[in-house]
């Protein structure tokens, strides 16, 4: 990309009308342009690799197969990769932080004004970080109080509790023993600060921590 140039997109979500509509969104903007779409993460990754992508905006969930924070882990780790901004409906902490660790420049909400989105493309384009008033939250509320935050398996395993799965349900799924199940519940209460399966549940929710 030249000083010139148009911001070239690759647009990866499994809904094409979702697709349709940011292309038509993006499209009304002079210094952007979509040059592909991904019906998958694999295609993404794939398509990423071209050459000729600046920003891919990238979902988090396509149903079966990889996810969209594996996908932006594995398309910026490669030498001169394109910016990836994440565009989703999902704002829970469980979404947020393992998107921003795989390296996404940014991260908006799929009801973001269209303005915001275009505003989003091009700070991508330049190494900039926009982020979703919510998610900004998210992140501040989590750096001010770390005794709260939960670790990825601990997130794991309070959403299955969610679901309703037993310990020895909720092992078999992680490969855990049932006493490790047991250990990660123990220190999730301690960091909730509550004593029962419920409350973890319904603070946890409360907090973000896990998906509503």
């Amino acid at each position: 990309m030249t000083e010139d140039a148009p911001v070239r997109l690759l647009l990866a979500d499994d809904h094409p009308v979702v697709r349709a509509g940011l292309r038509a969104v993006l499209e009304t903007e002079p210094d952007l342009v979509v040059v592909a779409e991904a019906a998958t993460a694999e295609d993404a990754v794939t398509r990423a690799a071209a050459g000729d992508v600046d920003v891919v905006l990238m979902d988090l969930q396509f149903g079966k197969g990889m996810g969209g924070a594996a996908a932006t882990a594995l398309i910026t780790a490669r030498p001169a990769a394109p910016r990836v901004l994440i565009i989703t409906t999902f704002d829970s902490d469980a979404d947020v932080l393992p998107a921003i660790e795989a390296g996404a420049t940014g991260y908006l909400l799929k009801d973001a004004p269209p303005e915001d989105l275009a505003s989003a493309v091009r700070a991508a384009a330049t190494g900039g970080t926009t982020l979703a008033p919510t998610v900004a939250d998210r992140l501040m509320n989590r750096l001010r109080a770390p005794r709260t935050a939960l670790t990825p398996r601990e997130t794991e395993v309070v959403t299955l509790v969610a679901a309703g799965l037993s310990n020895q349900a909720i092992g078999a799924r992680l490969h855990l023993t049932e006493g490790t199940v047991k250990s990660h519940l123990a220190r999730v209460y301690a960091k909730l600060g509550v004593d029962s399966r419920t409350a973890a549940v319904a603070t946890a929710t409360d907090l973000g921590l896990i998906r509503r």
